[in-house]
């Protein structure tokens, strides 16, 4: 099985936030596939829908954990079902990379990302596969920038977000196929 999780907060107030990516990744994973409704799963602090991907059973989940404690779910769910750290992918929202553009990689730090440092420090290790989704600032922002990523997405920057989601199938299924080379090389 294939574990699917992106990274955002739960909640209408963060809604189409730049913060929220990953769960605008996940959704629109989720209806290109066909996959189930999600369903709410208390004991592993997330919505979780099944369905296959590329011929491989997957599972598209959304933390409920709030973004700074998402390890908690991640792993939870990794080692109820066993799944190999080769087989999960986490995708998320980066500030620092591009908006409308992504990186790929196979293992590395945080960068920063609260969420992504729950996941390294709940699981003991920062080898496991991250799609980063760009949000930098495509104009000033003057505040902070926690203020910035749980700002809305302006209709630009979601048309942007839309753009990228849409390659994800594609990706994801030569991810499945173990080339992560070629897609780092065709969308880093």
């Amino acid at each position: 099985m294939k574990l699917i999780v992106g990274l955002g907060n739960p909640g209408k107030q963060y809604e189409k936030t730049r913060h929220n990516a990953g769960f605008i990744a996940i959704d629109y994973l989720a209806r290109h596939f066909g996959f189930e409704k999600f369903k709410k799963m208390d004991k592993f602090s997330s919505e979780i829908a099944e369905g296959v991907i590329a011929g491989e059973k997957s599972m598209l989940v959304k933390p409920l954990t709030y973004m700074n404690l998402s390890g908690q779910a991640v792993s939870s769910i990794l080692n109820f079902y066993k799944i190999p750290i080769e087989d999960f992918i986490l995708i998320y929202d980066d500030a620092y990379v591009d908006f409308g553009s992504m990186r790929i990689k196979p293992d590395g730090s945080s960068g920063g990302h609260n969420g992504v440092q729950s996941v390294i420090d709940s699981l003991a290790t920062q080898g496991f596969t991250r799609i980063r989704l760009g949000i930098k600032q495509i104009t000033p922002f003057a505040g902070p920038l926690e203020a910035y990523v749980l700002g809305k997405l302006s209709d630009n920057e979601h048309e942007r977000l839309n753009d990228i989601t849409e390659k994800l199938p594609e990706i994801l299924k030569s991810l499945f196929d173990g080339k992560i080379e070629e897609v780092m090389n065709e969308n880093n």
